[in-house]
């Protein structure tokens, strides 16, 4: 028989445990695919003696998991890792000739990476967007199913252990981001640029905008989308208003979705479950099998000194409709000076919604932009606050068409 590949695990959590029991339960299928057996032989934690819910029974202990350093390939799940110092990674495990595989490190389970990387790597993409957080992306499922607001759905999700007791990492879009600014530089053959990316989490977020949107014929998701133009490469997480048609609005509860878009594949989308042990698991073990038979592709798709340098593209020059609500004193002219600032910034709209009429009270009113500049948009948006009849800061979404 050939020889086994032998696996060290550096962490024995959800992720570690989970590749241990998928190797265990499918080895015959994973050494049929892989061409030889794939074994866990030692492992790196914290606590020895916590239970894992399965036997550890024979496994080498080391304190010290350093593996690119010594030479060897690594697989990891580790979003963060990559989008942050992916570029010094890559050119480590470009020196010495290994692998590095980080196929779990976006939309867990969802071979995203191998789609880019590989099954496009004929095509010139021309953007990317995705559902990349599925805590983020339960909220808002669940604001919009049941009429509840944000603060209440995220202490259930709390409680249902779909988001942490420190939730800002999911909530404020981070996390997206970083998914967004790997599958940027797998799209579009650059190096990983996590500061490029414009990022807005859901706070703001209200029963009241989900309700509005429903009539507006769209979905409120958040949304991590990356775009080449002329000008570079843009790329932004935030709340999107979609089409209700749009095959991404139907991505519900903890799912992901990704849309990729080629020259010659036209648009894909791949959907699954983007986190948890037994997604996680597979996508680490498909970056194994890859390494048991002797495929190494460069981590970003091309050698580092082939990759673009193609400059990234300022959230101010976004183009695009926009969707805004403001709270106001229903009195006269209210609507008529919001208008005119919209007018001195060359927005025009494309439609208004106000629900009765409660004088002296406030009263939502939603306005729907044509295609327009985010540059021109903010300096509107901060005349509009300063008006005295607006409450509170307009809430904007941008409409993206699918």
């Amino acid at each position: 028989m050939t020889r086994p590949l032998s696996v060290a695990l550096a962490g024995l959590g959800t992720v570690g445990a989970g590749v241990l029991r998928l190797l265990r339960e499918n080895a015959e299928v994973v050494t049929a695919r892989a061409g030889r057996p794939i074994a866990v032989t030692a492992v790196s934690a914290r606590d020895r003696t916590r239970d894992r819910g399965t036997s550890l029974a024979g496994l080498r202990w080391y304190d010290d998991p350093v593996a690119l350093a010594a030479g060897k390939p690594v697989v990891t799940a580790n979003t963060a890792l990559i989008a942050v110092h992916g570029a010094e990674l890559a050119a480590a495990a470009e020196r010495a000739g290994v692998a590095l595989g980080f196929e779990a490190a976006v939309a867990g389970g969802i071979p995203v990476i191998k789609a880019l990387r590989e099954g496009l790597a004929g095509n010139r993409i021309t953007r990317v967007a995705g559902i990349l957080n599925g805590t983020c992306n339960y909220i808002l499922t669940v604001m919009r199913e049941r009429g509840r607001e944000f603060a209440e759905v995220l202490a259930e999700a709390q409680k249902l252990g779909y988001a942490e007791a420190d939730p800002s990492f999911d909530i404020d879009g981070i996390d997206a981001a970083h998914k967004l600014a790997i599958l940027a530089a797998l799209a579009f053959g650059r190096p990983v640029a996590f500061d490029a990316v414009h990022v807005e989490g859901i706070r703001r977020i209200s029963a009241l905008d989900i309700a509005f949107a429903g009539e507006l014929g769209y979905r409120i998701k958040l949304l991590g989308l990356a775009r080449r133009s002329a000008a570079g490469i843009e790329a932004r997480v935030h709340p999107c208003m979609v089409p209700q048609g749009a095959p991404i609005a139907r991505v519900d509860g903890v799912f992901n979705a990704v849309v990729a878009e080629g020259d010659f594949v036209g648009r894909i989308m791949l959907e699954g479950r983007g986190a948890g042990a037994g997604p996680t698991a597979s996508a680490v073990v498909a970056d194994l099998i890859d390494i048991a038979r002797g495929r190494v592709t460069p981590v970003w798709g091309a050698a580092s000194g082939a990759l673009s340098q193609v400059p990234s593209v300022p959230m101010e020059a976004h183009v695009g409709p926009y969707y805004l609500r403001l709270m106001v004193v229903d009195r006269p002219g209210v609507i008529a000076d919001v208008t005119a600032v919209l007018r001195d910034q060359g927005i025009s709209l494309e439609s208004m919604l106000q629900r009765g009429r409660s004088p002296g009270e406030a009263v939502p009113v939603v306005l729907v932009t044509h295609e327009t500049r985010e540059s021109a948009m903010r300096a509107a948006l901060a005349r509009i606050a300063a008006l005295d009849a607006v409450l509170e800061d307009p809430t904007v979404i941008r409409i993206e068409p699918a």
